[in-house]
């Protein structure tokens, strides 16, 4: 029997009413049985070849070629972290010193760092308006003499601009490095991201849609130039694919660069991982599409995200029309999380407002429009178990706080 509602079930959570969710939004547990199996086939493999499970073995291999055969062919290197991929494919492009790189305004602090440890020079072009990610008109309009890359990065799930911005970029000898690390096998016309640039990195670590244990990271390409080089300077300069390599002997190495490896046991969760990503991005979508449909549906106050079917979810943004409410829209978002919603009240990865950043940029550009849209937006969690009931939990607590909150 339904239960009679009582004066707290109207009063926000966050002000001592009953929330709308009292268990917690469905654990991830991205390492499901599948994974767990992996890693049980990658010890047995090495058990019975008396060795412990090193790295550049067969599970790399065969992790490799699935995520290639995944994004219709090129090539692909597993390493260590995402933001070694970043790096590395930075590095592999080779760009003079001190040229300039044009990077997304919302990303994470590896995508500045990788710039820079590369001696190079971060220049910030800003978001579409109302969007996370450049487009091509921002791109375009902060190229200068010193431009040589622009490193382009597919936020929240969602593709860019790509096919014009790589027009663009190539049709004045710009270098295209895609970041993908938050948008798995998005697509664009059916293309997956990452193949549309000279190169492009991804993050695997445990949060992505696409996992290979606690932190991971692939370098992809459809270049084969490229690719060789990707690889040395993934394993301290050595030319691992020329015919006779030997792993033992130092003296053939080409240049001098760092061990970026990752391991068997990751690799072989990425096996693993790879082969449920259709399932887990179709399941994501629905909770976005059905979080978008009960807003519009539902809600004054707070607009759903442009989304698409082409997106692989890493988070799903929620716009709130700051004008009709009481509160700030951090405590706005604070108290739908307060609900029992797992959300980001304040995404903070707006490049120009770090401070540590500024002395490393080639100038003082602000990036408004990044700057609007993360002021203006919160960012709802979400992972491929949110079903039906986190769907309806979540449209009810927006409305439950808006409704208390609406001027």
């Amino acid at each position: 029997m339904t239960q009679p509602k009582t004066e707290t079930d109207s009063l926000p959570a966050a002000l001592g009413g009953t929330p709308v969710r009292s268990a917690p939004m469905p654990a991830r547990f991205a390492i499901s049985d599948a994974e767990e199996a992996m890693i049980q086939e990658v010890i047995a493999h090495y058990r019975e070849q008396r060795l412990d499970p090193g790295y550049q073995g067969v599970f790399e291999e065969r992790y490799c070629d699935a995520f290639t055969e995944k994004m219709g062919g090129g090539h692909a290197d597993a390493v260590a972290t995402g933001t070694a991929a970043v790096f590395l494919a930075l590095r592999t492009l080779d760009l003079p010193a001190g040229s300039e790189v044009i990077v997304s305004p919302i990303t994470d602090p590896g995508c500045i760092g990788a710039i820079v440890m590369n001696g190079l020079v971060p220049r910030l072009a800003d978001s579409a308006p109302g969007r996370y990610n450049m487009d091509a008109e921002r791109f375009v309009e902060r190229i200068s003499d010193k431009t040589r890359a622009i490193m382009v990065v597919h936020s929240a799930g969602q593709a860019t601009d790509i096919e014009t911005i790589v027009a663009e970029a190539h049709a004045r000898d710009i270098r295209v490095l895609e970041d993908c690390s938050q948008a798995h096998f998005a697509t664009v016309d059916g293309t997956p991201v990452g193949n549309f640039g000279d190169i492009a990195a991804f993050s695997t670590m445990y949060r992505k849609a696409h996992m290979t244990g606690a932190s991971g990271g692939i370098v992809f390409t459809r270049d084969a130039d490229l690719f060789r080089l990707a690889v040395s300077h993934a394993d301290r300069g050595k030319p691992r694919l020329d015919p006779g390599f030997e792993d033992r002997d130092p003296t053939n190495n080409l240049f001098p660069a760092l061990n970026f490896h990752t391991d068997e046991i990751s690799c072989g969760m990425g096996i693993a991982s790879l082969g449920r990503i259709d399932a887990s991005i179709r399941q994501r979508l629905a909770y976005v599409e059905g979080v978008a449909k009960g807003l519009a549906e539902a809600s004054d106050i707070c607009r759903p995200f442009p989304w698409s079917k082409s997106d692989s979810p890493f988070f799903y943004p929620v716009v709130v029309d700051a004008d009709r409410i009481s509160c700030s829209k951090i405590d706005f978002a604070e108290a739908v999380l307060a609900e029992g919603i797992g959300l980001s009240p304040d995404y903070r990865y707006v490049v120009a407002r770090w401070p540590w950043a500024r002395a490393y940029m080639s100038d003082d550009f602000d990036c408004p429009n990044a700057g609007a849209i993360c002021d203006r937006s919160f960012n709802l969690y979400l992972n491929e178990h949110y079903g039906p009931d986190e769907t309806s939990d979540t449209v009810a607590a927006i409305r439950k706080v808006e409704s208390y909150f609406a001027k």
